[in-house]
């Protein structure tokens, strides 16, 4: 039942068992499988020959490498081997984790821990500005009172509207942990909706939203105002990227909606998952800002506040789920994953 590639071996490389895991992974029955040579399964099989011996003559309790796996019909997979003995002489364990889905969950780890950190950076550095904002404010106001020049008047107003446009700021970073969560029935392709809805008014010309929905997929327990907001920033950003196709007029966002089945994120598995993919065909994520997308204060666009896609992943995050990005010139993707009853 384990969702990682094992394999037993003999001490001379030959499959004892084949979990389904590899079965699948390979494209190949237990029945075909054991019996072989393991070697023969990888691209170097000196590597696991060597490991083999070291393992006969004890040289090691488990060891590690990275290999290639062959696969039935496709290309071979990067796979991080772990070699280790068994009780029972003469046998083995093999661990194969592949690469990319090891790469895949140390990315989900990282942007976990990062929204954490950002949201506590946020938190405490929102209210460290908030407090002195007032009294600057509010000498400002009284200032402006006992000033009769009206040349001189005019600077305290750039305080006054400075100080507001920080205050609206701080507002905004601390908006997320402020609001309750109000918890009800969601059904994702009603959310879709008003964000569409809501995009197409603000770009009525220029821009295609295409739907793209598993109807199958169920409704579940969050807050829907949270997650209209999560995918409003997300789209919005991409129609703000779009700007120039837009006035092309080939602009095309897609919402596709699909249920993911026996998924891991954020260190933990999920018999079923929401994923909600926002797909534009815009220039992509600009290279030196592709790692810190959602990083407060980060943003790829002039102007641009570097907030929404900080918020859109707390919302998310406050439904145990992720957002992921993957982007190509020519296409973004924006994947929101939410764990579903």
């Amino acid at each position: 039942m384990l969702a990682t590639l094992v394999a037993v071996l003999q001490s001379d490389g030959v499959v004892l068992f084949a979990n389904a895991a590899l079965e699948d992974m390979l494209g190949l029955s237990r029945r075909t499988i054991e019996g072989t040579q393991f070697q023969d399964c990888f691209t170097e099989p000196h590597l696991l020959q060597n490991a083999l011996e070291g393992a006969g003559s004890n040289e090691f309790a488990a060891l590690r490498y990275d290999a290639w796996l062959k696969r039935l019909n496709q290309e071979p997979m990067p796979v991080h081997v772990i070699l280790a003995q068994t009780e029972l002489p003469g046998q083995v364990v093999v661990e194969l984790l592949p690469q990319e889905q090891q790469a895949k969950q140390d990315r989900e780890e990282r942007l976990i821990d990062q929204a954490q950190a950002n949201k506590e950076l946020i938190r405490n550095l929102a209210h460290e500005i908030k407090n002195p904002l007032g009294g600057i404010r509010g000498a400002a106001q009284l200032l402006e009172m006992e000033i009769e020049s009206r040349e001189l008047i005019e600077y305290t107003q750039v305080i006054i509207h400075e100080a507001d446009r920080l205050q609206s700021l701080v507002d905004r970073l601390l908006a997320p942990h402020r609001r309750p969560h109000v918890v009800g029935d969601v059904n994702i392709h009603e959310v879709c909706e008003r964000v569409r809805s809501l995009i197409l008014a603000e770009f009525p010309r220029g821009l295609k939203v295409v739907r793209d929905y598993d109807i199958s997929v169920p409704e579940f327990r969050g807050d829907r105002e949270q997650l209209i907001q999560a995918v409003l920033n997300i789209t919005h950003n991409a129609a703000q990227a779009l700007v120039d196709r837009i006035e092309a007029g080939d602009g095309e966002i897609v919402f596709r909606t699909r249920i993911a089945r026996q998924v891991t994120f954020g260190k933990q598995r999920y018999r079923l998952a929401l994923e909600l993919h926002v797909i534009d065909n815009g220039p992509g994520v600009p290279q030196s800002i592709k790692d810190r997308i959602f990083y407060p204060l980060v943003s790829g666009r002039e102007g641009g506040s570097g907030l929404g896609l900080t918020l859109a992943q707390t919302f998310v995050q406050q439904h145990h789920g992720l957002i992921e990005c993957e982007s190509v010139p020519g296409r973004t993707d924006f994947k929101i994953l939410i764990p579903l009853p």
